[in-house]
């Protein structure tokens, strides 16, 4: 008898919570009492939920709810508290006009259920609730601390701007907003996020992207159902169009510049609170091989610069696997002189071609990565010396041989050439498998790996948008910022990305050069 009546209790106990939930999704009730207690019940335990009772003009009951340390406290006691709590005789219809006459703040929003009233809450809002009202009031009011606007570190220049985007969602809006003073700028707002409630914000330009575009971006984010989001990261990765390649499909930056420019071009960017990271879609191949600061230097400085990370591509790629093919399988390709030379460096070394680049390149991996994790002020100098020390100390003991050490610096000093992390990241990822082509095929292995990978690129789309165009489909009106960056006064059309597209950007006809006609 008794163990039945504890599980009639516990049962009662287990359905408190969903019933709870239940109510949450109900209208607000008039009764101000039930609403504060439902309330307070549903932030049980939550120490910096602050509840204040007063009387608006000495006559009505009110509540107010809010979380310490996300509340301007100086603003609301002199904007709201104390203007509705001193003696005023007028009569007040409803809400909205005892808000407009008596609150002197400019965010303030009517809401009638529990769920919104919870909700503004949990963001930050000062939340007053009045007996006898169906409804209450929510005021922006949020005060936190935010993190100065500075120069992201990971993609500097030497000329351009020098402001980057922060953790707050508002104070990204508005640097989009500074550079582009049009209202043909828009801005849909939307929450993702079962229990983080994240506010997300996709950009785009209207007239320029595509409508379908912007309604396919808009759906993929719609359906995302996760209990939190806390970085644009995992955005990135639920809305991609090839999940499994390796190749990163959108391109993030912290570069309020980078971010517009690619606004102009017909592309949308997503927002996400929480990060300075910010999603630019579609892109190809290309933008991760383009730097803000190709737009600012002289066309032909940027052509050149942009020819060298197409060559230190390859080779961050390649000279590993193609230096075990020669050793191991095509010693005949080398000259004499440098192949008896690399011969004598290898004579005392027990592992072979293969084992020896696995062994270096996983090494300075390592390096990299212990660089990347330690703080600032030790992480290069591990990783550099610790490179310069291993190198000596595995040379010296026969166990790896120099002109091994020397490719591997090549191949990890072109890496760092590619702007992008994310594009990086997938070269050096793919490195290995063509190491290992190398070392049982030869030159056949890495010509297969070169066909899959041109294959694989050749298939994969970003939002629709093919990832090797405008090359393949070749499409030469649009090649003027692939290979080569045109002068300005050449780039007159936008990208074509999908479906209608706004084709020019600029008036044509404005090369530079000395007036004619006597003026």
């Amino acid at each position: 008898m008794v163990k039945r009546r504890r599980k009639q209790v516990s049962s009662k106990k287990e359905s408190t919570p969903a019933t709870r939930t239940e109510r949450n999704n109900d209208a607000l009730s008039d009764d101000l009492d039930k609403n504060a207690d439902h309330i307070r019940s549903v932030y049980a335990e939550a120490s910096d939920l602050i509840f204040r009772r007063f009387y608006i003009a000495g006559k009505q009951k009110a509540v107010l709810f809010y979380l310490d340390g996300l509340v301007d406290i100086q603003e609301l006691d002199d904007s709201v508290l104390s203007p509705l709590m001193e003696e005023f005789t007028a009569e007040y219809s409803d809400v909205k006009e005892l808000l407009e006459k008596k609150i002197s703040v400019s965010g303030v929003k009517e809401f009638t259920n529990i769920q919104d009233c919870l909700k503004k809450i949990s963001s930050g809002f000062p939340v007053i609730l009045l007996e006898g009202r169906k409804s209450g009031i929510a005021l922006n009011l949020t005060k936190f601390e935010k993190r100065a606007i500075d120069e992201p570190p990971a993609e500097a220049v030497i000329r351009g701007p020098r402001e980057g985007f922060v953790e707050t969602l508002g104070i990204n809006r508005t640097m989009l907003r500074r550079k582009i003073k049009s209202p043909k700028l828009k801005m849909k707002e939307m929450e993702i996020g079962k229990y983080s409630v994240t506010p997300v914000i996709l950009a785009y330009m209207d007239g320029i992207a595509e409508e379908g575009l912007i309604k396919e971006a808009e759906n993929r984010l719609k359906r995302i159902d996760i209990d939190g989001v806390l970085d644009s990261g995992i955005i990135e990765e639920l809305v991609e169009d090839n999940p499994y390649s390796p190749f990163p499909q959108i391109l993030t930056t912290e570069r309020p510049d980078v971010a517009t420019s690619h606004l102009l071009e017909g592309r949308f960017v997503v927002l996400v609170d929480g990060s300075p990271f910010v999603l630019i879609a579609p892109v190809t191949i290309y933008s991760f091989l383009q730097a803000s600061e190709d737009y600012y230097n002289r066309f032909i400085i940027s052509t050149l610069i942009r020819w060298l990370r197409y060559i230190f591509l390859l080779i961050s790629l390649l000279l590993p696997s193609i230096y075990v093919a020669v050793i191991t399988f095509h010693a005949e390709m080398v000259p004499t002189s440098l192949m008896i030379g690399m011969a004598a460096s290898r004579e005392a070394i027990p592992f072979p071609a293969l084992i020896e680049a696995l062994l270096m390149e996983i090494t300075f991996e390592a390096l990299r990565e212990a660089g990347l994790r330690l703080p600032k002020q030790v992480g290069s100098a591990v990783s550099i010396v610790g490179a310069l020390v291993i190198g000596e100390a595995a040379v010296m003991a026969g166990i790896v041989s120099a002109p091994m050490v020397i490719v591997v610096a090549l191949t990890g000093i072109a890496s760092f050439t590619i702007p992008r992390y994310s594009g990086a990241a997938a070269i050096r990822m793919l490195r290995f498998p063509m190491i290992l082509l190398a070392g049982t095929l030869g030159l056949l292995g890495i010509m297969l790996g070169l066909i899959t990978i041109i294959i694989h690129l050749a298939t994969i789309r970003s939002f629709g948008v093919p990832y090797l165009s405008p090359m393949a489909p070749m499409m030469g009106s649009e090649t003027k910022d692939v290979l080569v960056r045109a002068p300005w006064w050449k780039l007159n059309t936008r990208p074509h990305l999908t479906g209608k597209y706004n084709k020019y950007r600029q008036a044509p006809g404005q090369k530079p050069g000395p007036k004619h006609g006597g003026d």
